[in-house]
């Protein structure tokens, strides 16, 4: 792991400076996003290496967000994790319904969530 791009569009402050805080720590990149519209234009800019997608954002929600992510060729191949508080099993289940390719709950478990992220990059061929 050195050096690599994490997009993290999520609307709530204080989830995204913990889990920007926590990604800086490992010495990941970050942007953030504070929308999903926000969000789809940093990636188009600059496509990340991973995204941290919150599901319930205000405007269009995060799986509209993520279809819209794998139907532009330039981020169709970037690994997409949930990081959601919706922990039902039905939430689950639409989660994975919609393709995401991990996911991380709320409130952050920190050896959870960097594990997480080390997973999906090691299997893109990003990690040490």
């Amino acid at each position: 792991m050195a050096n690599e791009l994490i997009l993290i569009v999520e609307d709530n402050d204080k989830n995204r400076k913990l889990a920007r805080d926590l990604l800086q720590f490992k010495g990941y990149r970050v942007a953030e996003a504070e929308s999903a519209e926000a969000g789809l234009a940093l990636a188009a800019a600059q496509p990340p290496d991973l995204v941290l997608m919150d599901i319930h954002l205000p405007g269009m929600d995060g799986i509209e967000a993520r279809k819209r992510l794998r139907a532009d060729p330039a981020t169709s191949a970037v690994p997409v994790i949930a990081f959601t508080a919706s922990v039902m099993p039905q939430d689950r289940h639409q989660i994975t319904e919609a393709g995401f390719d991990g996911f991380v709950s709320k409130p952050i478990n920190i050896k959870e969530f960097i594990a997480a992220i080390e997973e999906k990059l090691a299997a893109r061929g990003k990690a040490a």
